[in-house]
């Protein structure tokens, strides 16, 4: 028996219910990204995730000409957008020319920030920012703006200053990788590497520092390079400049001689950067130095030039020239507390930032001295500031406490090496004992979500869920818990 063809006003029925329920689907997306630039930020980076999923898993994509496996694909997308350099693939041999490319274009967006990226383009295509772009942009360059409510006090980017902020951000990544990869050109020649393949490697390896992502383009990554100590100088300058925020970077370009005029915050990561990177060198120094695995063999020069090397890269930088799987249990530990500290703030760097480290600090000091705020260079900082950076680390914490008992179940490797995964996926930094390479499908995907949540920021995550919280206008009794 034949069917029916559907009248022409059924069939005009049907498409205006498709058209409906996409014009619903477009205003939900539409008003999910602009309730705040949070959740903004969330939905521009799943869908540069999906985009780089989609282009990595093509057969061009891979040396072999085969399709990727959408496990592999997605995590390097992740690794990629987040900057973070953990993979699941030999990076050296796994990807074409093609898939190279889409990598290297993926770090620089991820590294630039993509609300960043997003404002610079409508600048570029406006010639002007609008209110609700500045407001977009100065949610990268300050996390706190992200709650969507007003910013009092003093802001190391101020409103009015976005625009110059975003050119700061675009030149510094063109100066900087451009400087990198001139000086790493002929280091890269005179240690064997064909000089054709130096035009690449030498631009790929500045863009993998500035951004803190650490991928390798060539077989062994770093250990052929072991004893070139310009060459590994010039990656850890690199990954020093893209770890302090392009907040600090635009501070430095407009007064790097008035220390006087420089903001509180650059005071802070600066400051809270160096004291870290020297602790981190010593600490590893310490421990290392009869390590036959790692530092044993090397004389005195070279054990201390390899620790600060480690300090600096376990920062964020994830470049390595000694197996991380061969430290001391000691040395994993301090590797995985800087490793969750991080970087600063805005920056290409991950972890909870080196400003909350130092908030948290002064406001312990300030306290233990019996202080009613917290001051430093003769600046008070609020409450709401504390608050944040109590959130940050609590928040933080949890991510990485779950992801660790999950991935510990699936696979029941040593925890030791499961956490010290989990906290260089958190704080985007991709050193790695060896676990990751070997992690099975389910593993790998809460690896991933674990990277992402760190690089969206602790704080995005949480402006983005309670972006539509109401203002309270009653306060309850008082009373205090007894705690400690």
């Amino acid at each position: 028996m034949a069917t029916s063809r559907p009248s022409a006003p059924q069939r005009r029925a049907s498409t205006s219910g498709w058209r409906y329920r996409l014009r619903r689907v477009g205003a939900f997306v539409r008003d999910f990204a602009t309730s705040s630039p949070s959740r903004f930020a969330i939905l521009v980076f799943g869908t540069l995730i999906l985009i780089f999923t989609s282009l990595l898993s093509l057969p061009i994509a891979s040396a072999t000409g085969r399709a990727t496996p959408l496990a592999d694909a997605l995590f390097t997308a992740v690794s990629t957008i987040c900057v973070t350099g953990l993979v699941t693939v030999d990076m050296a041999t796994h990807w074409s020319p093609f898939g190279n490319a889409v990598i290297f274009l993926g770090v620089n967006i991820g590294g630039m920030g993509v609300l960043t990226l997003a404002s610079i383009l409508g600048l570029v295509i406006s010639k002007r920012l609008g209110l609700r772009a500045k407001l977009i942009a100065a949610g990268d360059s300050n996390p706190l703006r992200a709650h969507g409510g007003p910013v009092n006090e003093g802001q190391t980017v101020r409103l009015g200053e976005v625009g110059q902020m975003l050119r700061t951000v675009a030149l510094s990544t063109l100066v900087i990788e451009g400087i990198v990869a001139v000086l790493l050109y002929p280091a890269l020649v005179m240690a064997g590497i064909d000089p054709l393949m130096a035009l690449w490697e030498a631009p790929y390896y500045a863009a993998m520092s500035f951004t803190n992502t650490g991928f390798t383009p060539n077989v062994g990554g770093l250990e052929p390079f072991a004893d070139d100590y310009f060459l590994l100088t010039v990656l850890m300058t690199s990954v020093f400049l893209g770890s302090i925020g392009f907040p600090v970077i635009y501070t430095l370009s407009k007064h790097v001689w008035h220390v006087g005029r420089w903001a509180l915050h650059t005071r802070l990561t600066l400051i809270t950067t160096t004291l870290l990177f020297f602790a981190g060198a010593i600490a590893f120094l310490t421990l290392e130095y009869d390590n036959p695995g790692t530092f044993g063999s090397m004389n005195a020069w070279d054990t201390t030039f390899q620790a600060f090397f480690l300090s600096a890269m376990t920062r964020s930088g994830g470049f390595s020239v000694v197996d991380i799987g061969e430290l001391y249990g000691s040395s994993q530990v301090v590797g995985s507390m800087l490793m969750f500290v991080g970087g600063g703030s805005a920056s290409t760097a991950g972890g909870i930032k080196v400003t909350t480290l130092a908030v948290l600090a002064l406001a312990v000091w300030s306290e233990a001295k019996g202080r009613t705020t917290v001051e430093v260079f003769s600046r008070r900082i609020p409450s709401d500031v504390q608050r944040v950076a109590l959130s940050v680390v609590a928040w933080g914490s949890t991510i990485v406490a779950l992801s660790t008992i999950i991935i510990a179940q699936i696979t029941h490797a040593p925890i030791a090496h499961v956490l010290f995964d989990v906290i260089s996926a958190f704080g985007t930094v991709g050193l790695s004992t060896g676990l990751t390479e070997s992690l099975p499908d389910p593993a790998v995907y809460v690896m991933a979500a674990t990277i992402f949540m760190g690089r969206i920021g602790t704080v995005t995550l949480a402006a983005a869920v309670a972006a539509t919280s109401r203002s309270q206008l009653y306060s309850l009794p008082v009373e205090r818990p007894i705690v400690g």
